[in-house]
């Protein structure tokens, strides 16, 4: 883009955001502003709060301090949901109905289109697609309980691709998956990144999707312990984020994230709040 401005790049910001339930102070404090184009990786132990920051940052757990605002508007003025894809936690894709991958991931597009309508040529390649980018192409008229936990996770992202987002927030894609689909859930990553999508990942561990990470965010204790350069998982959760380090980066006193599961409105079937 000519002449961009630094705001122009910034799809994601929460100035001195701070999250309490119950009275409770579960996120204090919080910084962040992601680019258009970026691979950030939101990591810490669990309850550290970073699934508590993506339900903030995508409006499903309102902030009491601070501001969030996305592509510009301030969230709760926010109204543009199909530049949002959110993939939850692995649960069963088809949330026990016997569906098909296709009718799965055609929902993805519900965003794109009004109720009721037809899908349309354009509907459908976006659909087919999103299938082609995670490798289960093959496999669209197959019921959805008849794929593996690491399938049905890639269908998930899938549906989340079809209706050709801007911004993904992932949580936990490859938390019970194993080797074989963790590689390409990274591969089907990998493409969204050469296509200039911003991607959020909430991660215990990276695994193969260490490579695509351009920056790493640590949560501790409902505070951010570190903003920078991608780090590796045994550096994320070993002494450097421990209770007494000294890092440079923002320091993190004693709490803990005990938020409740919340629905969310981009899939009903997320869960992991605390995570």
């Amino acid at each position: 883009m000519l002449n961009e401005t630094p705001g122009d790049r910034t799809v994601l910001e929460v100035e001195n955001g701070s999250v309490a339930i119950s009275g409770r102070p579960i996120l204090r404090h919080i910084d962040v502003r992601i680019e258009r184009g970026e691979f950030v990786a939101l990591m810490g132990a669990n309850g550290s709060g970073k699934s508590t920051l993506v339900r903030t940052m995508t409006g499903l757990r309102k902030p009491v301090g601070g501001t969030v605002r996305i592509f510009g508007s301030d969230l709760a003025d926010f109204d543009d949901w199909h530049r949002i894809g959110f993939v939850p936690q692995r649960s069963t894709a088809g949330g026990g109905v016997p569906v098909s991958v296709w009718e799965v991931v055609s929902s993805g597009r519900l965003t794109r289109r009004r109720l009721l309508r037809p899908l349309m040529r354009k509907d459908r390649q976006a659909i087919m697609d999103a299938l082609d980018v995670v490798g289960l192409a093959d496999r669209s008229r197959d019921g959805i309980t008849t794929l593996s936990g690491g399938q049905q996770q890639r269908v998930l992202i899938a549906r989340a691709l079809a209706g050709d987002p801007e911004l993904f927030f992932l949580d936990e894609p490859t938390a019970g998956v194993d080797l074989p689909n963790q590689q390409a859930l990274a591969q089907a990553l990998a493409t969204l990144k050469d296509r200039g999508a911003t991607v959020v990942l909430v991660a215990h561990e990276l695994g193969p999707m260490a490579p695509l990470v351009d920056r790493a965010i640590v949560m501790r204790d409902g505070r951010i312990a570190y903003d920078g350069p991608p780090l590796a998982d045994h550096e994320v959760h070993g002494p450097l984020f421990g209770a007494s380090h000294n890092h440079h980066h923002h320091p993190a006193p004693a709490s803990r994230d005990h938020a409740p599961h919340v629905a969310s409105p981009l899939d009903r079937t997320s869960d992991g709040e605390g995570r």
